[in-house]
Protein backbone atom coordinates (compact mmCIF):
# COMPACT_ATOMS: atom_id res chain seq x y z
CA UNK A 1 0.00 0.00 0.00
CA UNK A 2 1.46 3.28 -0.68
CA UNK A 3 -0.39 6.36 -0.38
CA UNK A 4 1.97 8.93 -1.86
CA UNK A 5 1.60 10.27 -5.31
CA UNK A 6 4.06 9.38 -7.78
CA UNK A 7 5.02 13.11 -8.28
CA UNK A 8 5.70 13.49 -4.40
CA UNK A 9 8.01 10.53 -4.43
CA UNK A 10 9.98 11.97 -7.16
CA UNK A 11 9.95 15.29 -5.82
CA UNK A 12 11.19 14.54 -2.06
CA UNK A 13 13.73 11.48 -2.96
CA UNK A 14 15.22 13.83 -5.98
CA UNK A 15 15.78 16.39 -3.20
CA UNK A 16 17.62 13.61 -0.69
CA UNK A 17 14.18 13.99 2.05
CA UNK A 18 13.26 10.49 0.95
CA UNK A 19 15.41 7.45 0.66
CA UNK A 20 15.43 3.24 -0.22
CA UNK A 21 15.84 2.47 3.64
CA UNK A 22 12.97 0.04 5.41
CA UNK A 23 12.57 -1.20 9.01
CA UNK A 24 13.89 -4.31 8.04
CA UNK A 25 16.72 -3.52 5.60
CA UNK A 26 18.16 -1.17 8.24
CA UNK A 27 18.21 -3.91 10.80
CA UNK A 28 20.13 -6.11 8.44
CA UNK A 29 22.52 -3.39 8.04
CA UNK A 30 23.24 -3.67 11.95
CA UNK A 31 22.98 -7.43 12.21
CA UNK A 32 26.02 -7.27 9.47
CA UNK A 33 27.85 -4.72 12.01
CA UNK A 34 26.73 -5.11 15.33
CA UNK A 35 25.48 -8.82 15.77
CA UNK A 36 25.96 -9.10 19.46
CA UNK A 37 24.95 -5.64 20.91
CA UNK A 38 21.71 -5.18 22.63
CA UNK A 39 19.04 -4.66 20.61
CA UNK A 40 15.93 -4.40 22.94
CA UNK A 41 15.50 -4.93 26.57
CA UNK A 42 12.07 -5.41 28.79
CA UNK A 43 11.51 -2.90 31.86
CA UNK A 44 13.09 -5.58 34.63
CA UNK A 45 9.22 -5.85 36.11
CA UNK A 46 7.92 -6.99 33.26
CA UNK A 47 6.69 -10.51 34.66
CA UNK A 48 4.12 -8.41 36.99
CA UNK A 49 2.84 -7.09 33.98
CA UNK A 50 2.26 -10.44 31.52
CA UNK A 51 3.57 -13.31 33.16
CA UNK A 52 6.47 -13.58 31.49
CA UNK A 53 10.21 -12.84 32.53
CA UNK A 54 12.02 -9.69 31.16
CA UNK A 55 13.51 -10.22 27.68
CA UNK A 56 16.84 -8.96 26.62
CA UNK A 57 18.16 -9.86 22.84
CA UNK A 58 21.24 -8.47 20.61
CA UNK A 59 20.66 -7.71 17.05
CA UNK A 60 21.07 -11.43 14.97
CA UNK A 61 18.08 -12.14 17.91
CA UNK A 62 15.85 -9.84 16.72
CA UNK A 63 16.40 -10.84 13.02
CA UNK A 64 15.91 -14.60 13.31
CA UNK A 65 12.83 -13.96 15.98
CA UNK A 66 11.06 -11.38 13.31
CA UNK A 67 11.69 -14.01 10.53
CA UNK A 68 10.23 -16.88 12.86
CA UNK A 69 7.14 -14.19 13.38
CA UNK A 70 6.90 -12.86 9.71
CA UNK A 71 6.89 -16.80 8.82
CA UNK A 72 4.23 -17.55 11.47
CA UNK A 73 2.23 -14.47 10.59
CA UNK A 74 2.42 -15.82 6.75
CA UNK A 75 1.60 -19.77 7.76
CA UNK A 76 -1.87 -18.34 9.44
CA UNK A 77 -2.69 -16.45 5.85
CA UNK A 78 -2.03 -12.52 6.42
CA UNK A 79 -0.74 -11.38 3.11
CA UNK A 80 1.27 -8.41 1.96
CA UNK A 81 -0.81 -5.36 2.49
CA UNK A 82 -2.97 -6.86 5.02
CA UNK A 83 -3.76 -4.89 8.00
CA UNK A 84 -3.22 -5.88 11.76
CA UNK A 85 -4.37 -4.48 14.65
CA UNK A 86 -2.08 -4.93 17.17
CA UNK A 87 -2.18 -4.24 20.75
CA UNK A 88 0.58 -4.96 23.01
CA UNK A 89 2.32 -3.75 25.71
CA UNK A 90 5.40 -2.41 25.42
CA UNK A 91 7.58 -5.66 25.24
CA UNK A 92 10.37 -7.22 23.30
CA UNK A 93 7.42 -8.97 21.12
CA UNK A 94 6.16 -5.71 20.10
CA UNK A 95 9.18 -4.77 18.57
CA UNK A 96 9.77 -7.92 17.15
CA UNK A 97 6.35 -7.28 15.56
CA UNK A 98 7.39 -4.42 13.97
CA UNK A 99 10.57 -5.91 12.04
CA UNK A 100 8.34 -9.02 10.98
CA UNK A 101 5.52 -7.31 9.32
CA UNK A 102 7.80 -4.36 7.72
CA UNK A 103 9.55 -8.03 6.13
CA UNK A 104 6.17 -9.16 4.60
CA UNK A 105 4.93 -5.81 3.67
CA UNK A 106 1.74 -5.70 5.95
CA UNK A 107 0.22 -3.11 7.32
CA UNK A 108 0.59 -2.76 11.67
CA UNK A 109 -2.71 -0.99 13.05
CA UNK A 110 -1.18 -0.26 16.91
CA UNK A 111 -3.83 0.39 19.42
CA UNK A 112 -3.50 1.36 23.38
CA UNK A 113 -4.19 -1.47 25.93
CA UNK A 114 -6.75 0.33 27.07
CA UNK A 115 -8.73 0.58 24.10
CA UNK A 116 -12.34 -1.86 24.26
CA UNK A 117 -15.13 -3.08 22.40
CA UNK A 118 -16.53 0.34 21.25
CA UNK A 119 -12.92 1.80 19.93
CA UNK A 120 -11.87 -1.88 18.32
CA UNK A 121 -14.80 -2.64 16.23
CA UNK A 122 -14.87 0.72 15.16
CA UNK A 123 -11.10 0.51 14.09
CA UNK A 124 -11.95 -3.07 12.40
CA UNK A 125 -14.76 -1.57 10.52
CA UNK A 126 -12.59 1.30 9.33
CA UNK A 127 -9.59 -0.85 8.11
CA UNK A 128 -11.84 -3.65 7.09
CA UNK A 129 -9.64 -6.50 9.19
CA UNK A 130 -10.21 -9.63 11.61
CA UNK A 131 -6.58 -9.74 12.01
CA UNK A 132 -5.59 -9.14 16.12
CA UNK A 133 -2.33 -9.41 17.46
CA UNK A 134 -1.93 -9.69 21.37
CA UNK A 135 -0.48 -11.00 24.44
CA UNK A 136 -2.79 -13.22 26.51
CA UNK A 137 -3.04 -10.59 29.75
CA UNK A 138 -1.77 -7.28 30.67
CA UNK A 139 -2.43 -6.66 34.33
CA UNK A 140 -6.07 -6.99 34.86
CA UNK A 141 -7.13 -6.88 30.74
CA UNK A 142 -7.80 -9.91 29.70
CA UNK A 143 -6.69 -9.11 25.98
CA UNK A 144 -6.55 -12.63 23.94
CA UNK A 145 -9.98 -13.72 25.08
CA UNK A 146 -11.44 -10.10 25.05
CA UNK A 147 -10.35 -9.63 21.09
CA UNK A 148 -11.61 -12.64 20.28
CA UNK A 149 -15.38 -12.99 22.25
CA UNK A 150 -15.83 -9.35 19.84
CA UNK A 151 -14.74 -11.73 16.45
CA UNK A 152 -11.68 -11.41 15.33
CA UNK A 153 -8.75 -13.45 14.27
CA UNK A 154 -6.63 -13.31 17.33
CA UNK A 155 -2.66 -14.41 17.00
CA UNK A 156 -1.55 -14.54 20.53
CA UNK A 157 1.96 -14.09 21.73
CA UNK A 158 2.70 -16.88 24.29
CA UNK A 159 -1.13 -18.25 25.29
CA UNK A 160 -1.42 -21.44 26.56
CA UNK A 161 -1.58 -24.62 23.77
CA UNK A 162 -5.28 -25.32 24.73
CA UNK A 163 -6.68 -22.09 23.51
CA UNK A 164 -9.25 -21.65 20.72
CA UNK A 165 -6.97 -18.52 19.24
CA UNK A 166 -3.65 -19.00 16.79
CA UNK A 167 -0.17 -18.66 19.08
CA UNK A 168 2.96 -16.44 18.08
CA UNK A 169 6.09 -17.53 19.35
CA UNK A 170 9.15 -15.90 18.50
CA UNK A 171 11.59 -18.44 20.38
CA UNK A 172 9.98 -21.25 18.60
CA UNK A 173 12.34 -22.57 15.68
CA UNK A 174 10.55 -22.04 12.21
CA UNK A 175 10.68 -23.39 8.75
CA UNK A 176 11.04 -20.09 6.66
CA UNK A 177 10.09 -21.49 3.52
CA UNK A 178 7.05 -18.72 2.59
CA UNK A 179 8.71 -15.88 3.99
CA UNK A 180 11.97 -16.81 1.56
CA UNK A 181 9.61 -17.24 -1.30
CA UNK A 182 7.72 -14.05 -0.42
CA UNK A 183 11.16 -12.51 -0.43
CA UNK A 184 12.47 -13.96 -3.80
CA UNK A 185 9.13 -13.30 -5.46
CA UNK A 186 8.37 -9.72 -4.04
CA UNK A 187 11.82 -8.18 -2.84
CA UNK A 188 11.66 -5.06 -4.86
CA UNK A 189 8.49 -4.21 -3.86
CA UNK A 190 8.77 -5.56 0.18
CA UNK A 191 12.18 -3.23 0.15
CA UNK A 192 10.15 -0.12 -1.14
CA UNK A 193 10.46 2.66 1.76
CA UNK A 194 7.20 4.47 0.27
CA UNK A 195 4.97 1.61 1.57
CA UNK A 196 2.71 2.41 4.54
CA UNK A 197 4.01 0.15 7.66
CA UNK A 198 1.75 1.78 10.29
CA UNK A 199 -1.69 3.17 10.68
CA UNK A 200 -1.83 5.07 13.57
CA UNK A 201 -4.62 6.48 15.72
CA UNK A 202 -4.99 10.50 16.21
CA UNK A 203 -5.27 11.12 19.93
CA UNK A 204 -9.21 12.30 19.92
CA UNK A 205 -8.93 15.12 22.40
CA UNK A 206 -11.74 16.37 20.21
CA UNK A 207 -13.63 13.52 18.75
CA UNK A 208 -13.35 10.03 17.14
CA UNK A 209 -9.51 8.97 16.25
CA UNK A 210 -8.70 8.87 12.91
CA UNK A 211 -6.37 6.63 10.64
CA UNK A 212 -3.05 7.98 9.88
CA UNK A 213 -1.38 6.12 7.77
CA UNK A 214 2.90 6.72 7.23
CA UNK A 215 5.29 5.23 4.88
CA UNK A 216 8.97 4.01 6.45
CA UNK A 217 9.97 7.44 4.58
CA UNK A 218 7.65 9.62 6.38
CA UNK A 219 8.97 7.73 9.65
CA UNK A 220 12.59 8.09 8.75
CA UNK A 221 12.17 11.84 8.00
CA UNK A 222 10.70 12.61 11.62
CA UNK A 223 13.52 11.00 12.82
CA UNK A 224 15.95 13.38 10.48
CA UNK A 225 13.91 16.34 12.04
CA UNK A 226 15.28 14.71 15.82
CA UNK A 227 18.75 13.85 15.58
CA UNK A 228 19.97 16.95 15.93
CA UNK A 229 17.58 17.80 18.56
CA UNK A 230 17.72 14.91 20.34
CA UNK A 231 21.48 14.56 19.89
CA UNK A 232 21.01 11.16 18.77
CA UNK A 233 24.65 9.15 18.31
CA UNK A 234 25.72 6.17 17.02
CA UNK A 235 24.95 3.31 19.52
CA UNK A 236 22.67 5.26 21.88
CA UNK A 237 20.71 3.85 24.63
CA UNK A 238 17.73 5.12 24.54
CA UNK A 239 14.47 4.80 27.49
CA UNK A 240 11.04 4.52 25.91
CA UNK A 241 8.44 5.21 28.58
CA UNK A 242 5.43 5.52 26.58
CA UNK A 243 3.20 3.18 24.49
CA UNK A 244 4.98 2.07 21.19
CA UNK A 245 2.00 3.17 18.94
CA UNK A 246 2.42 6.72 18.40
CA UNK A 247 4.91 9.42 16.92
CA UNK A 248 6.50 9.74 20.37
CA UNK A 249 7.51 6.27 20.73
CA UNK A 250 7.48 5.29 17.17
CA UNK A 251 9.40 8.25 15.82
CA UNK A 252 11.33 9.26 18.82
CA UNK A 253 12.75 5.54 19.90
CA UNK A 254 11.57 2.99 17.60
CA UNK A 255 13.16 4.47 14.04
CA UNK A 256 16.16 6.05 15.91
CA UNK A 257 17.06 3.18 17.61
CA UNK A 258 17.48 1.47 14.56
CA UNK A 259 18.94 3.89 12.32
CA UNK A 260 21.51 4.41 15.36
CA UNK A 261 22.28 0.72 15.63
CA UNK A 262 21.71 1.61 19.20
CA UNK A 263 19.68 -0.24 21.89
CA UNK A 264 15.86 0.24 22.74
CA UNK A 265 14.91 -0.22 26.79
CA UNK A 266 11.03 -0.72 26.95
CA UNK A 267 9.15 1.05 29.65
CA UNK A 268 5.15 1.46 30.20
CA UNK A 269 3.25 2.12 32.02
CA UNK A 270 5.04 4.81 33.85
CA UNK A 271 6.77 3.37 37.49
CA UNK A 272 8.43 6.54 38.51
CA UNK A 273 11.21 4.19 40.91
CA UNK A 274 11.46 2.06 38.19
CA UNK A 275 11.71 4.16 35.28
CA UNK A 276 14.82 6.05 37.27
CA UNK A 277 16.22 2.96 38.23
CA UNK A 278 16.60 2.48 34.21
CA UNK A 279 17.77 5.49 33.71
CA UNK A 280 20.95 4.76 36.02
CA UNK A 281 21.34 1.04 36.14
CA UNK A 282 21.44 1.16 31.85
CA UNK A 283 23.13 4.04 31.25
CA UNK A 284 20.55 5.74 29.50
CA UNK A 285 21.63 8.75 26.74
CA UNK A 286 18.35 10.18 26.05
CA UNK A 287 14.53 9.61 26.94
CA UNK A 288 11.36 11.46 27.39
CA UNK A 289 9.22 12.19 30.13
CA UNK A 290 5.86 14.12 30.94
CA UNK A 291 5.61 17.26 32.08
CA UNK A 292 4.19 16.18 35.73
CA UNK A 293 6.72 13.91 36.33
CA UNK A 294 9.38 16.38 35.35
CA UNK A 295 7.91 19.01 37.63
CA UNK A 296 7.84 16.47 40.69
CA UNK A 297 11.71 15.83 40.26
CA UNK A 298 12.47 19.32 39.71
CA UNK A 299 10.64 20.16 42.49
CA UNK A 300 12.58 17.12 44.72
CA UNK A 301 16.46 17.87 44.09
CA UNK A 302 17.21 15.24 46.64
CA UNK A 303 15.31 12.62 44.79
CA UNK A 304 17.52 12.67 42.03
CA UNK A 305 20.52 13.36 43.49
CA UNK A 306 20.17 9.57 44.41
CA UNK A 307 21.10 8.68 41.63
CA UNK A 308 23.69 8.31 38.78
CA UNK A 309 22.37 9.98 35.97
CA UNK A 310 25.81 11.00 34.46
CA UNK A 311 25.40 9.16 31.00
CA UNK A 312 22.36 11.41 30.34
CA UNK A 313 22.58 14.24 28.22
CA UNK A 314 18.61 15.56 27.01
CA UNK A 315 15.81 14.25 28.14
CA UNK A 316 12.47 15.46 25.93
CA UNK A 317 9.53 16.42 27.31
CA UNK A 318 5.62 17.84 25.60
CA UNK A 319 2.17 17.21 25.32
CA UNK A 320 1.27 20.02 27.57
CA UNK A 321 3.43 23.37 28.42
CA UNK A 322 6.55 23.11 29.80
CA UNK A 323 7.34 24.86 33.00
CA UNK A 324 10.18 27.32 32.25
CA UNK A 325 11.61 27.19 36.24
CA UNK A 326 11.59 22.89 35.61
CA UNK A 327 13.82 23.75 32.27
CA UNK A 328 15.93 25.72 34.34
CA UNK A 329 16.29 23.54 36.99
CA UNK A 330 17.35 20.50 34.67
CA UNK A 331 19.63 22.54 33.30
CA UNK A 332 21.49 24.82 35.80
CA UNK A 333 21.05 22.44 39.07
CA UNK A 334 21.22 18.96 37.13
CA UNK A 335 23.31 19.52 33.58
CA UNK A 336 20.54 17.61 31.28
CA UNK A 337 18.92 19.88 28.88
CA UNK A 338 15.27 19.39 28.12
CA UNK A 339 14.09 19.76 25.15
CA UNK A 340 10.34 20.77 23.88
CA UNK A 341 8.29 18.82 21.35
CA UNK A 342 5.88 19.43 20.27
CA UNK A 343 4.41 16.49 17.44
CA UNK A 344 1.81 14.25 16.43
CA UNK A 345 1.17 11.63 13.94
CA UNK A 346 0.00 13.66 10.94
CA UNK A 347 3.62 14.72 11.20
CA UNK A 348 4.23 17.92 12.99
CA UNK A 349 8.11 18.03 14.01
CA UNK A 350 8.31 21.43 16.06
CA UNK A 351 11.47 21.37 18.43
CA UNK A 352 12.40 23.44 20.78
CA UNK A 353 16.28 22.92 21.78
CA UNK A 354 19.37 24.49 23.75
CA UNK A 355 20.70 25.28 19.90
CA UNK A 356 17.13 27.26 18.91
CA UNK A 357 16.41 28.91 22.57
CA UNK A 358 19.09 28.40 25.05
CA UNK A 359 16.85 30.39 27.42
CA UNK A 360 14.41 28.46 29.40
CA UNK A 361 11.75 30.84 29.42
CA UNK A 362 12.17 30.56 25.79
CA UNK A 363 12.25 26.63 25.22
CA UNK A 364 9.48 26.08 27.17
CA UNK A 365 7.32 27.79 25.19
CA UNK A 366 8.89 28.94 21.66
CA UNK A 367 9.32 26.64 18.82
CA UNK A 368 11.14 27.84 15.71
CA UNK A 369 9.48 28.75 12.79
CA UNK A 370 9.92 25.89 10.43
CA UNK A 371 10.18 27.82 6.55
CA UNK A 372 10.98 31.31 7.46
CA UNK A 373 13.50 32.52 5.15
CA UNK A 374 15.32 33.85 7.75
CA UNK A 375 16.13 30.92 10.07
CA UNK A 376 19.79 30.97 11.60
CA UNK A 377 19.80 27.29 12.65
CA UNK A 378 21.00 23.97 10.30
CA UNK A 379 19.82 21.16 10.46
CA UNK A 380 17.59 18.58 8.30
CA UNK A 381 13.97 20.07 9.58
CA UNK A 382 14.93 23.35 8.57
CA UNK A 383 15.52 22.28 5.17
CA UNK A 384 12.71 20.66 4.46
CA UNK A 385 9.87 21.65 6.73
CA UNK A 386 7.60 23.99 5.92
CA UNK A 387 4.90 26.06 8.08
CA UNK A 388 2.82 29.35 7.95
CA UNK A 389 -0.38 30.91 10.28
CA UNK A 390 -3.57 31.27 8.69
CA UNK A 391 -6.91 33.48 9.93
CA UNK A 392 -9.21 30.63 10.78
CA UNK A 393 -12.43 32.58 9.37
CA UNK A 394 -10.57 34.00 6.13
CA UNK A 395 -7.84 31.46 5.71
CA UNK A 396 -5.52 34.96 5.24
CA UNK A 397 -2.00 34.75 5.66
CA UNK A 398 -0.62 35.62 9.06
CA UNK A 399 2.86 37.45 9.03
CA UNK A 400 2.41 39.53 11.90
CA UNK A 401 3.54 38.69 15.30
CA UNK A 402 0.90 38.35 18.05
CA UNK A 403 -2.10 37.67 15.85
CA UNK A 404 -3.58 33.87 17.19
CA UNK A 405 -4.11 31.80 13.27
CA UNK A 406 -3.87 28.34 13.01
CA UNK A 407 -0.24 26.62 11.90
CA UNK A 408 0.02 24.82 8.41
CA UNK A 409 2.70 22.29 7.82
CA UNK A 410 4.39 21.02 4.86
CA UNK A 411 7.32 18.19 4.15
CA UNK A 412 8.19 15.04 4.17
CA UNK A 413 7.09 14.41 7.33
CA UNK A 414 4.00 15.01 6.90
CA UNK A 415 1.43 12.38 6.31
CA UNK A 416 -0.79 12.05 2.44
CA UNK A 417 -4.44 12.30 4.28
CA UNK A 418 -5.99 10.56 6.83
CA UNK A 419 -7.54 6.12 6.11
CA UNK A 420 -10.23 5.63 3.89
CA UNK A 421 -13.93 6.14 5.69
CA UNK A 422 -11.76 7.21 8.62
CA UNK A 423 -12.80 10.71 8.75
CA UNK A 424 -15.75 12.61 7.61
CA UNK A 425 -13.78 16.18 5.89
CA UNK A 426 -12.24 16.13 2.51
CA UNK A 427 -8.84 16.21 1.13
CA UNK A 428 -9.24 19.54 0.73
CA UNK A 429 -10.81 20.46 4.33
CA UNK A 430 -7.52 18.88 5.49
CA UNK A 431 -4.49 20.00 3.34
CA UNK A 432 -4.81 24.14 1.34
CA UNK A 433 -4.15 24.18 -2.12
CA UNK A 434 -0.44 24.44 -1.94
CA UNK A 435 -0.15 20.93 -0.04
CA UNK A 436 -0.13 22.46 3.49
CA UNK A 437 -1.99 20.18 5.94
CA UNK A 438 -4.51 22.23 8.40
CA UNK A 439 -3.04 21.21 12.01
CA UNK A 440 -5.84 22.74 14.31
CA UNK A 441 -3.36 24.19 16.40
CA UNK A 442 -3.52 27.66 17.03
CA UNK A 443 -0.35 29.87 17.32
CA UNK A 444 0.94 33.15 17.47
CA UNK A 445 4.64 34.49 15.77
CA UNK A 446 6.34 35.76 18.39
CA UNK A 447 10.00 36.31 19.44
CA UNK A 448 12.34 39.23 18.89
CA UNK A 449 13.27 38.80 15.55
CA UNK A 450 9.96 36.89 15.01
CA UNK A 451 11.75 33.94 14.22
CA UNK A 452 9.21 31.76 16.67
CA UNK A 453 5.47 30.08 17.01
CA UNK A 454 3.92 30.20 20.44
CA UNK A 455 1.54 27.44 20.73
CA UNK A 456 -1.83 29.20 22.30
CA UNK A 457 -4.13 25.87 21.92
CA UNK A 458 -6.17 23.92 19.85
CA UNK A 459 -8.64 25.69 17.81
CA UNK A 460 -11.31 24.26 19.51
CA UNK A 461 -9.79 24.54 22.90
CA UNK A 462 -9.87 28.54 22.70
CA UNK A 463 -11.88 30.06 25.59
CA UNK A 464 -13.42 33.06 23.94
CA UNK A 465 -14.26 35.19 27.49
CA UNK A 466 -16.69 38.33 25.92
CA UNK A 467 -14.37 38.54 22.83
CA UNK A 468 -11.64 38.04 24.06
CA UNK A 469 -9.89 35.01 23.00
CA UNK A 470 -7.73 33.35 25.64
CA UNK A 471 -4.93 30.28 25.36
CA UNK A 472 -5.78 27.55 27.89
CA UNK A 473 -1.77 26.12 27.29
CA UNK A 474 -0.47 30.02 28.54
CA UNK A 475 -2.61 29.73 32.05
CA UNK A 476 -1.92 25.95 32.49
CA UNK A 477 2.03 26.53 32.56
CA UNK A 478 1.89 29.39 35.26
CA UNK A 479 -0.56 27.79 37.65
CA UNK A 480 1.85 24.34 37.41
CA UNK A 481 4.38 26.61 39.12
CA UNK A 482 2.49 27.22 42.00
CA UNK A 483 3.50 24.85 45.20
CA UNK A 484 0.41 23.29 45.90
CA UNK A 485 -0.27 22.41 42.64
CA UNK A 486 0.98 18.68 41.40
CA UNK A 487 -1.29 19.12 37.75
CA UNK A 488 -4.06 21.74 36.36
CA UNK A 489 -5.78 22.25 33.29
CA UNK A 490 -8.30 25.10 32.75
CA UNK A 491 -10.85 25.07 30.51
CA UNK A 492 -14.33 27.13 29.71
CA UNK A 493 -17.84 26.82 31.06
CA UNK A 494 -20.66 28.98 29.77
CA UNK A 495 -22.02 32.27 30.96
CA UNK A 496 -24.92 34.01 29.81
CA UNK A 497 -23.35 36.94 29.53
CA UNK A 498 -19.41 36.90 28.28
CA UNK A 499 -20.30 33.28 26.52
CA UNK A 500 -17.63 31.52 28.45
CA UNK A 501 -15.59 31.99 31.69
CA UNK A 502 -12.46 29.98 32.96
CA UNK A 503 -12.38 27.57 35.69
CA UNK A 504 -9.19 25.79 36.43
CA UNK A 505 -9.12 22.18 37.27
CA UNK A 506 -6.45 21.38 39.72
CA UNK A 507 -4.85 18.10 41.73
CA UNK A 508 -3.62 19.15 44.72
CA UNK A 509 0.01 18.16 45.70
CA UNK A 510 -1.54 17.44 49.18
CA UNK A 511 -5.30 16.28 49.80
CA UNK A 512 -5.35 18.60 52.97
CA UNK A 513 -3.57 21.72 51.58
CA UNK A 514 -5.69 22.47 48.74
CA UNK A 515 -5.18 26.05 47.20
CA UNK A 516 -8.21 28.45 47.00
CA UNK A 517 -9.02 29.93 44.03
CA UNK A 518 -7.92 32.99 45.30
CA UNK A 519 -4.71 31.95 46.31
CA UNK A 520 -4.21 30.71 42.83
CA UNK A 521 -5.51 33.89 41.24
CA UNK A 522 -2.86 35.98 43.37
CA UNK A 523 -0.02 33.71 41.98
CA UNK A 524 -1.28 34.05 38.79
CA UNK A 525 -1.31 37.84 39.04
CA UNK A 526 2.26 37.99 40.67
CA UNK A 527 2.99 36.50 37.18
CA UNK A 528 1.64 39.65 35.31
CA UNK A 529 -1.22 37.62 33.49
CA UNK A 530 -4.10 40.08 32.55
CA UNK A 531 -7.21 40.15 34.78
CA UNK A 532 -9.63 39.54 31.83
CA UNK A 533 -7.41 35.83 31.88
CA UNK A 534 -8.20 35.07 35.81
CA UNK A 535 -10.17 31.71 36.27
CA UNK A 536 -13.15 32.47 38.04
CA UNK A 537 -14.12 28.85 39.00
CA UNK A 538 -11.87 26.50 40.57
CA UNK A 539 -12.54 22.64 40.38
CA UNK A 540 -10.38 19.73 42.75
CA UNK A 541 -9.85 16.33 40.86
CA UNK A 542 -7.86 13.73 41.94
CA UNK A 543 -6.60 12.79 38.25
CA UNK A 544 -7.00 14.78 35.27
CA UNK A 545 -8.90 12.83 32.51
CA UNK A 546 -5.96 11.96 29.55
CA UNK A 547 -6.07 9.60 26.53
CA UNK A 548 -3.98 6.62 26.30
CA UNK A 549 -0.87 9.28 24.94
CA UNK A 550 -1.18 11.16 28.11
CA UNK A 551 -2.83 14.38 26.78
CA UNK A 552 -5.37 16.54 29.06
CA UNK A 553 -8.90 15.72 27.46
CA UNK A 554 -9.86 19.28 27.90
CA UNK A 555 -13.71 18.70 26.06
CA UNK A 556 -13.66 16.14 29.11
CA UNK A 557 -13.35 18.36 31.75
CA UNK A 558 -15.34 20.95 29.88
CA UNK A 559 -18.22 18.23 30.16
CA UNK A 560 -17.26 17.54 34.02
CA UNK A 561 -17.55 21.09 34.90
CA UNK A 562 -20.66 21.29 32.60
CA UNK A 563 -22.29 18.62 34.75
CA UNK A 564 -21.23 19.98 38.28
CA UNK A 565 -22.94 23.46 37.47
CA UNK A 566 -26.48 21.35 36.70
CA UNK A 567 -25.88 19.26 40.51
Amino acid sequence: MITSPQSRIDEYTEKGWWGHETLHSLLAKAVDEFPERLAVADQPNRNALTGQDARRIDYQALAIESDRIAQQLLAYGVKTDDKLIVQLPNIVELVITYYAASKIGAILSPVPIQYGKHELTNIAATLNTKWFITTQTFRDYDLANNAEQLGFDVLCYYGPKEASYRILDATQTSNLDALRRLQSTQGEELDNANRIITICWTSGTTGTPKGVPRSHNMWLATTAAEVDACDYRPGDRLLNPFPLINMAAIGGFLYPSILMAGTLYLHHPLDPQIYLLQLQDEGINFTIAPPPLLNQLAKSQATWQQFDFSALRRIGSGSAPLAPWMVETFSQDYGVEVINFYGSNEGICLLSTTETSPLPEQRAIYFPRLGSPNVPWRGAVYEFAKTKVVDTETNEEITQPGRAGELLIAGPTIFDGYFERSFSLSHSECFDENGFFHTGDMVEICGDPALYYQIVGRCKDIINRGGMKISPIEIDALLAAHPAVKEVAVCAYDDERLGERICACVVPENAANVPSLEALCEHLAQAGLAKYKMPERLETLTVLPRNPMGKVQRFELAELVARESHV
